[in-house]
């Protein structure tokens, strides 16, 4: 898993550039905002079963179809797989937070999805709104822990829910 300084160095390495001004402010703006990655990982673990039981309840209270015979998450089976998904998602998307860097999504989560979700007909847009509402409960729940600039929260999800949606599942 590449950190944003690992990727950023590798970036100019390629490039065979010494770090500019940009570079360096990236550099700058990562390392000011660490505290606050790690703070924000720190409340989103010691909640994440019930920020995942939240959103699932969220969910499936906009898209009740989901549940009800003939949906994708109907029996207790697909109920527990879509809050497992859930859960993968949150996992991923705090280790892309307090790495600064989507790079961990791509490689663990998003790479291959559209297979496995393709074979078990898994709709794509209900599963785009749980993250969605998974970012949301998660930008509460670091909020209420202090964390006054939220903003890099919004990132891992939006990746996720963009790469989501712009794949053919």
């Amino acid at each position: 898993m590449r950190d944003a300084v690992t990727t950023l160095i590798k970036n100019y390495d390629v490039a065979g550039r010494y770090f500019d001004r940009n570079a360096l402010d990236s550099l700058k703006s990562y390392f000011e905002s660490g505290t606050a990655r790690v703070q924000a990982a720190a409340a989103i673990n010691s909640n994440a079963a019930a920020l995942v039981k939240r959103a699932g309840a969220k969910l499936f209270e906009e898209l009740p179809e989901l549940i009800r015979p003939g949906g994708n998450a109907y029996t207790t089976r697909r109920f527990a797989a879509c809050l497992r998904d859930m859960d993968y998602y949150l996992r991923y998307a705090t280790y892309a937070l307090v790495a600064g860097n989507t790079n961990v999504l791509d490689e663990r989560v998003l790479q291959g999805l559209r297979e496995t979700y393709n074979s078990l007909s898994v709709p794509i847009g209900p599963t785009v709104r749980g993250v969605q509402i998974l970012k949301d409960l998660v930008k509460e729940q670091v909020a209420g822990a202090g964390i006054a600039n939220i903003a890099f929260v919004d990132e891992p999800f939006d990746h996720i829910t963009r790469e989501l949606s712009e794949r053919d599942i």
